[in-house]
């Protein structure tokens, strides 16, 4: 595979895991957005509402979609998820020579559960998450899990 050497932008999310309550819908999707910078060039744009980045979307779909595959496996194994589950995902944009390539990094925090069942929660989410299986072996992935 194919990895990033000059990393040219990083979309980042931070994704917690919301219980709908009963016989209500889905939600909606709440974005905070941060304006990329690029020393010496910083841009503000005070009139114009922030619009995410392909990266940031992309990462905040996945994001979703992967916390939910957590919370089925976890379910399927009877295992209880803390309240304060989360899940940070940086999709890096960047290239090798003139190849465009993307990059994510997963750290997954699910405290107060023993490392390797926290660990065989994140990878077999990895294996049901649509998005995981979309991309897998054609983006570089670091899933990093964290129980403290």
């Amino acid at each position: 595979m194919t990895k990033i050497e000059k990393l040219l932008f990083t979309g980042k999310t931070h994704t917690t895991f919301a219980r709908a309550p009963s016989g209500a819908d889905h939600g909606s999707v709440n974005l905070s957005l941060s304006s990329p910078s690029h020393p010496g060039h910083e841009l503000t744009f005070p009139d114009v509402v922030a619009h995410p980045t392909a990266e940031q979307l992309f990462a905040g779909a996945w994001s979703s979609c992967y916390i939910t595959a957590i919370g089925l496996v976890a379910a399927q194994k009877r295992i209880a998820l803390p309240s304060d589950i989360s899940v940070d995902i940086d999709v890096d944009l960047g290239q090798a020579g003139a190849e465009w390539l993307l990059r994510a990094k997963f750290e997954v925090r699910i405290p107060g559960l023993p490392q390797d069942v926290a660990e065989k929660l994140a990878h077999t989410a990895h294996e049901i998450c649509p998005y995981s299986k979309a991309t897998r072996g054609d983006i570089e992935l670091d899933v990093n899990v964290v129980t403290s």
